[in-house]
């Protein structure tokens, strides 16, 4: 096989698959040998075709079923570029942290991408899991979150108008301002569930849409029992491992079975 992969040589209409595989595989080995690396854009499909000889609609699936696997990602405007590695994150259940201070304590760096920040009507929801009423306000907060470039997970808190008069005022960390108001959460319950990522959350994260993420759902408390944030996140499901320390139940509540 050639080096390069969008040399016309090589394929072949019988006996090593369809033609679309056969460039798939061509990329793939490409990427996996180093000869294209993360963040090397590809040619345009109209140049590929031109390149390799194949057809447009041959090019586009190749490329396609690249994507789908997350070995490429397709950014809107810009083209085709080899996806990074990511490198998987072990992330204790048991600490209560932000995004922010997770990172920090890595040695990572984080940006924030915002999508919108606002005081607005509450939904239904939201008005349920903070305890407000049909007329009270809800500060809500919805970013992308980056470490080291990388986007890992897109977060949308929902807090009382109270609590976060201002959300403009939170430019990296939401706990410090929280805190910084004697608001901090000391306890919160989460909820764990796998998700396939819609189009628009899949473009945030930078993955293909239907790529696999976690979704977290979140409700923190303060001291007092009051319920302080509402927040749902997405997670890369690439990117991401959930940990926790299970402890065996005492004696006398161990039930033979």
């Amino acid at each position: 096989m050639t080096d390069d992969p969008f040399s016309p040589r090589g394929f072949s209409e019988t006996g090593h698959g369809p033609l679309y595989l056969q460039l798939q595989r061509r990329i793939a080995d490409a990427i996996a040998s180093g000869r294209l690396g993360p963040g090397d854009s590809l040619p345009p499909e109209r140049e590929m075709a031109s390149m390799t000889g194949l057809s447009r609609v041959t090019v586009r699936r190749g490329v396609q079923e690249l994507v789908a696997s997350g070995q490429l990602v397709q950014r809107r405007g810009s083209g085709t570029f080899v996806a990074r590695k990511v490198e998987r994150l072990e992330q204790a259940l048991s600490l209560l942290t932000s995004f922010t201070e997770d990172m920090a304590r890595r040695g990572r760096s984080v940006e924030s991408r915002w999508i919108g920040r606002g005081l607005f009507a509450p939904s239904p929801e939201e008005v349920m899991a903070l305890g407000l009423g049909s007329a009270d306000r809800v500060a809500r907060l919805e970013r992308v979150r980056l470490s080291d470039g990388l986007p890992l997970a897109i977060e949308r808190a929902s807090l009382s108008q109270q609590v976060l008069p201002r959300p403009d005022q939170v430019e990296s960390s939401l706990y410090s301002v929280l805190e910084a108001r004697g608001l901090r959460p000391v306890r919160a319950v989460q909820r764990i569930s796998a998700t396939n990522l819609g189009a628009a959350d899949a473009g945030f994260l930078q993955v293909a849409p239907g790529a696999a993420g976690l979704r977290i759902e979140r409700i923190s408390y303060l001291p007092s029992g009051q319920v302080i944030e509402f927040t749902r996140s997405l997670y890369r499901g690439d990117a991401y491992d959930f940990a926790v320390e299970l402890k065996s139940a005492p004696d006398t509540d161990r039930r033979p079975g």
